[in-house]
Parts: C-alpha cells; structure tokens; sequence
C-alpha cells in the first residue's frame, strides 16, 4: 500500500493556487491550501475595486481543484525539524512537503504620517477600507496617488475616469519599467483623463498629513484622500521561522526553488529568491513559479531530479482607465522595447488577460498539469555565472 504524502501549501494567491491545483496530479498527495481569506482575490483588480467597476474577489470553488482543502486561517510559523505550520486560531498542521507561497504585500512607507493619514491598496483588506473613503469624499476632493508604478498609474486613471481630481506623485520617474516612448503614450493619456502627474526627484514625498502632502522641494498639496501604492513587501514568516531570507525578506533557494535549509520547503511567487537573484513580483511570474514549485515537489517524491527554473516574460499591460490599456512588450529576460498596445485594443487584451489568467487556475484545477509556460530566458544563466564568478572573486 502507498504511504500518503501531506503537502501543504501557505498562500492562496496566483502562486499557491497553482501549485496546489497541481500537485494533485498524484492521488497519493493530500494538499491542504492555508489562506487568511475564504475568496481568492483578483489583486489585478484592486484599484478597480476602489473605483468601484469590480469587486475583485472569485470564490475558490470555482478556481480551486475540489480535492484540495482549504483552511482559512495564518500560519504564524513554520516548524522546519518538526515539519509543522502553526495557525493564528490555535493548532498545527502537519507536512511531508511545504510551498511557501505567502506573496507580497504594502511596504512601511517610512515617510512620516504616511501611515496615519495615507491608504495603502496593496491588499484586499487595504481596498476595502479605502473604498468607502472615496465613495464618501466630495467630487471635487484632492485625490492623491503616490507611486508610479503601475498599481499607482492603473489607481489615478480609474478614479479620474470617474471623474475624481487626482494628482500622481511619482517621486521619481513615471513608469520606470516602461519604455521612454512608450511612458510618453502614457502620460498624454493620463492627461486626457485630468491626472495631473508630478514626476522627476522634487516630487518626492517627505511628510504626508490628514490633509495634505509635502514634497522634497518645499511644496505642500491639498489632499483629502492620499492614496500609497509606492513599494512592496513580503511578509516576515520566514524570517520568524529561522529560515534563510534576502534583505527583504524573500526566501532563499536554489534554482529548483528549493529552501536552502530544509529540501522539504519550497518557495513560489513574489516571496520566493532564488539563488537570491528574484524575478519580477508580479501574477506573470507567480503562475509559472507556482507551477514549477509543485514540479519540484512531485519530482522529489518520485524520486527524480529536480529541474531549474526557466521563466521569461512578454512584457507588462497597464489600464488606464475602462476604456484604454498600455502594454508594454519586452523581450523575453524582461527588457523593454519601444513597441507597445494601446488604447481600446490594449484594454480588451488587458482585460482578457486579467480573466485569462483566473481562467488558467481553474483548467489547472480541474486537468492538474495542464499549465505550460512557453516563455523562456535563457539569459539567466548567464546571470548566475557572473554572480557565481563575482563570489568567487571576493573570496
């Protein structure tokens, strides 16, 4: 008789989704997902959420496989020598196998008062809150978005389409990860929309209070509603468990995404640093991380060697507004081009993606090992030379 094998996934996000949906391609294979929340959430909608177009929320019925269970509860630490995760609500769940697939969430700002007086949208909770605030607000109130990414760019075009006075403060560039022309096509639409952007090292943030905001070059913005998408941070259960992690707090692995403490912990989506080299937070990594975690996994209990992880990219897609999209095409190690998709045909794509990919997680439920990711890059392994090379050196 087969031994069962228990494996237990920690994050119900794009990542973990899949990668529990796929490691149920073995029926000896219990997999238990543990997520703070009972519904999977669209974290591409979450500006949409604020605006008030979607509510961004999919149960999991409908994108998880029916003989994963979910527990909806937060692992407070993972026992690596007991091979144990203890929850928030008491008790412990036990492991053979462990993804740590916990995402990303908003960073400290540690900009005074931010935290008092500014919205963080980084999570569902996050958007919830904030949603009642603008709908409560005056039409004609100062909105103020800092971050000029694209949760900042997607979050200033959805609220002045709805016809909010909105001003993007980028503090630094518009769009780093855009294309010089391509930020250009950017900008002119967010100017068709009202979006007042302030961009260049004078609109940096320096204080943000309850109503208004200071800036590095000694201006003061009227804002009633201050809206924080800048930075991004992983939770620190890793670190909490005395596992390896990165400066941020990311767990380390090898190029399987295997710990590098324990061959039994392996890590997915924007918590997961291989060779401390991470790629890109973003859904476009998480699913494919999230696929090739459960490989690890299932390569392992058959006792088959591990394969390294082989994830390149096609670019990035930012709505602007219900009726407009940019997307950004990028060669396949993720460097941008000057050739982009815009207006109501990059909408449509952007949309189509955003349903694509909740799409993708319930046909992985439903035919575990049915997800391929055909972008390659194989200039990664350049990278990890170079890297390798440089350590060397320092030795």
């Amino acid at each position: 008789m087969t031994e069962n094998i228990d494996a237990v996934v920690i994050g119900g996000g794009y990542a973990g989704v899949m990668a529990a949906n796929r490691l149920t391609q073995r029926n000896d294979v219990t997999v238990t997902l543990i997520n703070p929340r009972p519904a999977f959430v669209e974290r591409l909608r979450l500006h949409q959420l604020v605006g008030g177009s979607h509510d961004a929320v999919v149960d999991y019925k409908d994108v998880l496989a029916k003989s994963v269970r979910l527990v909806v509860d937060t692992v407070t630490r993972i026992d690596a020598a007991g091979r144990r995760a203890s929850l928030a609500t008491g008790g412990t769940v036990g492991y053979d196998y462990l993804i740590y697939a916990v995402g990303s969430g908003s960073a400290d700002p540690r900009v005074p008062g931010a935290a008092e007086f500014a919205y963080p949208i980084a999570t569902l909770e996050e958007a919830q809150r904030l949603r009642p605030v603008i709908d409560a607000a005056p039409a004609t109130a100062a909105v103020t978005v800092v971050g000029g990414g694209p949760t900042g760019i997607e979050t200033a075009a959805e609220l002045a389409e709805a016809n909010r006075t909105v001003t993007l403060v980028c503090g630094g560039m518009l769009g780093p990860y855009l294309h010089p022309r391509v930020r250009r096509s950017v900008a002119k639409q967010l100017a068709r929309l009202g979006v007042t952007v302030l961009d260049g090292p004078k609109a940096k943030v320096t204080a943000v209070t309850c109503d208004a905001v200071q800036l590095g070059d000694g201006r003061e913005l009227p804002s009633e509603v201050t809206i924080w998408t800048a930075g991004f941070g992983v939770p620190d259960l890793a670190a909490r468990s005395g596992l390896s992690t990165d400066a941020v707090g990311r767990l380390l692995t090898d190029e399987t995404l295997t710990s590098v403490d324990d061959a039994r912990i392996v890590a997915a989506g924007d918590s997961a640093a291989p060779s401390d080299l991470p790629l890109r937070m973003s859904c476009q990594t998480a699913r494919p991380l999230g696929a090739h975690a459960a490989d690890t996994v299932l390569s392992r209990i058959a006792g088959e060697r591990s394969a390294a992880i082989n994830v390149g990219y096609f670019g990035q897609c930012i709505a602007l507004g219900r009726r407009a999209a940019t997307a950004q095409l990028a060669s396949r190690d993720d460097t941008v081009n000057k050739f982009s998709i815009g207006g109501r045909l990059g909408a449509m794509i952007k949309e189509g993606s955003c349903r694509g990919m909740v799409k993708e997680l319930a046909h992985e439920g439903r035919k575990p090992g049915s997800f391929t990711w055909w972008f390659k890059d194989d200039k990664r392994r350049q990278l990890l030379q170079t890297k390798r090379g440089e350590a060397l050196a320092i030795r």
